[in-house]
């Protein structure tokens, strides 16, 4: 008969991989100048990209998010125009240490919150990694009614520095506009901005996701959904909207 595995054996081998993954990120700590770096970064992101496969799975967000670092691109978040967080003198490579250092620290996280939940039994397991959205979104909710113009769309971004608005109609948010959407629709297909309506431009419906949930799950949504702005909810009220700024200021630690 096989020997059955019991929790104590999955909660040592989860302890190991914490001290694992604990030393990786010690040692990528000279590479941000707290110390001298023993090799190149080169084999250092070999490396941690195995650890990552090996304690998290080759299929871990995780992996990909690490991935994307390396780029310090945030085209590769979600696989889109890349979008640099605003307001932020950083060079490229600075924010790429940067954000290899927040995915090794969420990559703690992961394993922690797999160990303390090993014990229970719940049918329904919901794993919180890192921060929340919602200490990470913009808590302004701008709007524009879906029959104004695009034109009018274009000036409220510009005032309130935004890459996308709410749509309302006379009930509730109907969609989003983005200021992607008004750059495609307006210069690509050749629209009228004073005469087209941001209801024939706007996504439907709006796609949101909790604020409890961890910065990991806006990534994942953002990707699959593919948009860079996603509204964020609590109890089903839209309370503020996250996007891949917002996700790149965490990565880059810019507050």
């Amino acid at each position: 008969m096989a020997a059955r595995t019991t929790p104590s054996k999955l909660r040592l081998s989860l302890d190991r991989s914490i001290e694992r993954m604990r030393k990786q990120l010690a040692e990528f700590a000279p590479f941000l100048g707290r110390g001298t770096p023993t090799r190149s970064l080169e084999e250092f992101d070999l490396e941690t990209e195995q650890v990552i496969e090996d304690l998290l799975g080759q299929a871990s967000d995780l992996l990909h998010a690490y991935e994307y670092a390396e780029l310090g691109e945030a085209s590769g978040l979600v696989n889109m125009t890349e979008e640099a967080p605003e307001g932020t003198d950083m060079d490229s490579q600075r924010q790429s240490l940067l954000q290899r250092g927040r995915v090794l620290e969420s990559c703690v996280a992961e394993l922690e919150a797999r160990r303390s939940a090993e014990p229970k039994k719940a049918k329904i397991r919901s794993t919180l990694i890192g921060p929340q959205i919602a200490e990470h979104m913009s808590t302004e909710v701008r709007s524009v009614p879906q029959d104004a113009s695009l034109q009018k769309a274009g000036q409220l971004m510009q005032q309130w520095k935004l890459g996308s608005l709410l749509v309302t109609n006379s009930h509730s948010y109907a969609g989003i506009i983005t200021d992607s959407a008004l750059a495609r629709d307006v210069v690509a297909k050749g629209l009228d901005p004073n005469m087209t309506l941001v209801k024939t431009c706007m996504r439907i419906p709006v796609v949101a996701i909790e604020g409890s949930r961890p910065i990991i799950d806006a990534v994942r949504m953002m990707k699959e959904q593919s948009t860079r702005h996603l509204a964020v909810t609590q109890d089903g009220a839209i309370i503020g909207v996250i996007s891949v700024s917002n996700i790149l200021r965490y990565y880059s630690g810019i507050a």
